[in-house]
């Protein structure tokens, strides 16, 4: 039986996939975004749909809808957008996600928090488990996300031990696909980006730090098996555990796009990760996940979607 499902952030890079998905399965969808990073573009083809609302809101401010499930993906996810208002980015993390906490404890929705890999800071131990505690800088440039995001867990514990909310934890590490922006401000996008304008690629550092990708599908998955998941609540890492430095990427990328363009190297930002790889050992187990998508072929998806929109 389809349920009805809040997604905020919901006309987001990520938050469009996931509506997208929830519809296909029979669920209704709020859909609630302020637009700061969403676009409407993202979910133009879902809004004649049966079943799928939009709402234009700011989860800073409260709001009371009747519905049995939350996602709450609302939070710019870039360093480019959530370092634009570090002060709004922590409003979001702890205003908004109490806010969303206040309603599901109100209706007895489950709850979601879309977390990320960036709790774990530039890690000292690796590849990152759930039980690591992060090395992060609470007074950097990101600390606005990082110790958002760190808080925003915090609550769903505190509201999940006082109240008994029903709760789930997502530790998001890096993700891409299909409506990304194309001013994203991440890796996967800006060389993409650069490599279709016949612009060098620019790689901060030596090249030589890690991330891994997971393709947005894969990613949505893990999330309704995680919402869907009858005891375990978290936190779990969803992300691809293979590991690739940004020089390979960018490789790749040059590789896939028949561009022509060099690589130009800058220096790196402050408290930018040296290496990121979940272990999603946790996710295997308790969701019987594991990303599927090999990165070339992700790649090729979304090098195809940025040549639309960059064309258009």
């Amino acid at each position: 039986m389809g349920k009805r499902v809040l997604v905020t952030g919901g006309a987001g890079f990520i938050g469009s996939h996931l509506c997208r998905y929830l519809l296909a399965q029979g669920h209704e969808v709020l859909c609630l975004d302020n637009f700061f990073t969403g676009r409407k573009s993202n979910i133009d083809e879902l809004l004649d749909l049966h079943g799928f609302e939009l709402i234009r809101h700011d989860i800073t401010e409260s709001i009371l809808l009747e519905v049995d499930q939350i996602f709450n993906l609302a939070c710019p996810a870039s360093p480019v957008h959530y370092q634009y208002n570090p002060v709004k980015t922590v409003k979001t993390n702890v205003m908004g996600v109490i806010n969303m906490l206040g309603l599901a404890k109100r209706v007895r929705a489950r709850i979601l928090q879309a977390s990320t890999s960036e709790v774990y800071g530039d890690p000292k131990v690796h590849p990152q488990t759930e039980n690591y505690w992060g090395h992060v800088n609470p007074i950097g440039q990101r600390s606005c996300y990082d110790e958002g995001k760190r808080v925003a867990e915090t609550l769903m514990m505190d509201y999940h031990r006082q109240n008994q909310v029903d709760v789930r934890i997502a530790r998001i590490f890096n993700t891409y696909g299909p409506h990304m922006l194309v001013d994203d401000g991440r890796v996967v996008s800006n060389f993409i980006v650069q490599a279709l304008r016949g612009e060098d690629l620019t790689i901060y550092g030596d090249g030589r730090q890690t991330r891994s990708f997971c393709y947005v599908d894969d990613l949505v998955l893990g999330l309704t098996r995680l919402m869907e998941s009858p005891g375990f609540s978290g936190p779990v890492n969803l992300g691809n555990p293979c590991e690739f430095t940004m020089l390979e990427l960018a490789q790749l990328v040059l590789e896939l796009t028949g561009s022509a363009a060099g690589i130009s190297y800058l220096p790196l930002p402050a408290d930018d990760p040296v290496q990121r790889r979940p272990d999603i050992s946790k996710a295997e187990i308790e969701l019987d996940w594991t990303p599927k998508v090999q990165l070339r072929e992700g790649l090729q998806q979304v090098i195809s979607y940025f040549r639309r929109v960059l064309n258009s």
